[in-house]
């Protein structure tokens, strides 16, 4: 169909199938695949063609999550070998952050943010952007004024946040914010833990903490314990007006919004 010799067919299409590491399976019949190898077929088919620009419509969605891992490393490979830009286009977030050497994030049809992977996740540009990529803490109205001294809105990563248990009476430094409150509720996941902490100054803040020591029961026992929350007043992101309204709350974790 692309009117390519017949001679350089055959190889063309062997040098697909090294390039998607499938050397050795162009005798196989599709029931003899795996499904990651299904899906590197279907990229050598496109990479046949040797085009400048290659589009890939969530391309791993339909694989199980360790298949997904794996087909992402691997793309980032052929992409580096082939050297030809890739439009990736997906709902995954860690996924667009784990591919991409630039992102786009659309909300209902306009870009909201454009920029790399660490600057959309540290500093993203509204709190649609900082809801949508990663978790977020979104601090607004008196509670920000109160604990970072502006009105806001302002966004902190969870694992940014430090939590101690019980109530420190001393306030934030120049360097520090702090903040106090009971935890609500504690998620184990495994290798981290998900602390969800209502504040004295009205709203919650979520933090994420490494399981470097603590156990499942340590973890769960502080439910319902008071703590104090202290975080770098570097990680204090400010944010600029999105681009739809948004719900007025003095204080919110990101998850309660999307």
């Amino acid at each position: 169909m692309k009117k390519v010799p017949s001679a350089q067919r055959r190889p063309r299409a062997e040098e697909a199938l090294e390039t998607v590491r499938l050397s050795g399976y162009a005798a196989r019949r599709p029931h003899e695949l795996s499904g990651g190898q299904r899906q590197r077929v279907a990229l050598a088919r496109a990479l046949v063609n040797r085009p400048r620009v290659l589009l890939l419509d969530e391309p791993l969605g339909a694989l199980d999550l360790k298949l997904r891992r794996e087909m992402q490393i691997e793309l980032k490979a052929m992409q580096r070998d082939v050297g030809i830009t890739f439009v990736f286009v997906t709902h995954d977030q860690e996924e667009a952050l784990t591919m991409s050497d630039r992102i786009a994030v659309f909300r209902e049809g306009s870009v909201e943010q454009v920029a790399t992977p660490v600057e959309l996740y540290e500093a993203p540009a509204t709190p649609f952007v900082a809801g949508f990529v990663g978790t977020s803490n979104l601090l607004e109205g008196a509670a920000a004024v109160r604990i970072v001294g502006t009105p806001g809105p302002v966004s902190i990563r969870p694992e940014k946040i430090v939590l101690t248990p019980g109530r420190e009476a001393r306030s934030g430094t120049d360097d520090e914010c702090r903040a106090s409150g009971v935890v609500s509720e504690v998620v184990y996941l495994g290798a981290s833990t998900l602390s969800v902490v209502d504040l004295d100054e009205s709203g919650r803040l979520t933090v994420v903490q490494q399981n470097l020591e603590s156990s499942l029961t340590h973890a769960l026992a502080r439910r319902g314990e008071p703590v104090t929350l202290t975080w770098q007043r570097d990680h204090v992101v400010p944010l600029g007006t999105p681009a739809a309204s948004v719900e007025p709350v003095a204080a919110r974790s990101s998850e309660e919004t999307r």
